[in-house]
């Protein structure tokens, strides 16, 4: 009986022990960098939060549940109709943080699957009201203000809640198949045309060269002319002729009327 009686007190002191160190244990809570602690008494969500550090909290009656307030990634994989009634397979990854004031009421009235409550549905509902602006082909030209539009529209929706979106990337666009063997042909035709249009105003150009080529020489030739007609003069004509002459007289001179010969002799 000794013995047992032994044995049963340490097995007391050590479960008393244990049992201690569970509730020292229980006392306190440690809230990371970037987080908040929500206090939940006996299932009854306390305002305010608990910031970064160690905090007490009475033991086995109060849980903390931590909210991460850091810019957090969302990708979301969706499908939304363009303005000319195309199928828009879209990728988006949306950054966004939880408002550090509002982890409380976020976590009391949606719960801690927010994200998937709240977030995501709301991506959807404004990327379907923006692509709806846009035709398929204009949606990948305005990448940028499909972006702005989505940041602009759920900040809108979220805020008021506590979620702050700062930043969403289209990560890719994807279309039917038709769609984007439509859009191959088009491009082709569009450089065709530009080719065409191209070898065109190249002929044209290469024409008008040519000619203003030929109209240059012409006038060159003609003021050429003009210049050897002005600097002749009886002298200069007369001297050329001498200059020719190989010193024998014609065999007949004549008017307008008569040609005679040296000797006399006409007809």
């Amino acid at each position: 009986m000794t013995n047992e009686k032994k044995i049963f007190k340490i097995a007391a002191i050590v479960i008393a022990v244990i049992f201690a160190v569970l509730v020292i244990v229980n006392c306190f809570t440690i809230v990371e960098a970037g987080h908040t602690g929500v206090v939940v008494t006996l299932g009854k969500v306390n305002e305010g939060v608990l910031q970064e550090g160690i905090h007490i909290k009475a033991p086995f009656v109060q849980k903390i549940v931590k909210i991460d307030n850091r810019i957090v990634k969302l990708e979301v994989n969706t499908e939304a109709f363009s303005k000319d009634l195309q199928t828009v397979q879209t990728t988006l990854a949306i950054n966004y943080r939880v408002d550090t004031s509002k982890s409380y009421s976020i976590y009391k009235n949606i719960g801690a699957q927010y994200e998937n409550v709240l977030v995501a549905p709301a991506v959807n509902e404004v990327l379907k009201a923006i692509t709806a602006q846009y035709t398929a082909e204009e949606s990948v030209t305005n990448r940028a203000l499909i972006s702005d539009g989505l940041v602009s529209g759920l900040n809108e929706k979220l805020n008021n809640i506590g979620l702050f979106v700062t930043d969403v990337n289209i990560i890719n666009f994807d279309f039917s198949e038709a769609f984007i063997n439509a859009i191959e042909e088009k491009q082709v035709a569009q450089q065709q045309l530009l080719k065409a249009e191209t070898e065109k105003q190249t002929a044209i150009t290469n024409a008008e060269a040519e000619a203003e080529t030929v109209r240059i020489k012409a006038e060159a030739e003609a003021e050429a002319n003009n210049k050897i007609k002005a600097s002749l003069n009886d002298d200069i004509i007369r001297s050329k002729f001498y200059e020719k002459w190989n010193g024998e007289l014609p065999q007949a001179m004549g008017t307008d009327s008569l040609i005679t010969n040296i000797d006399g002799s006409g007809y």
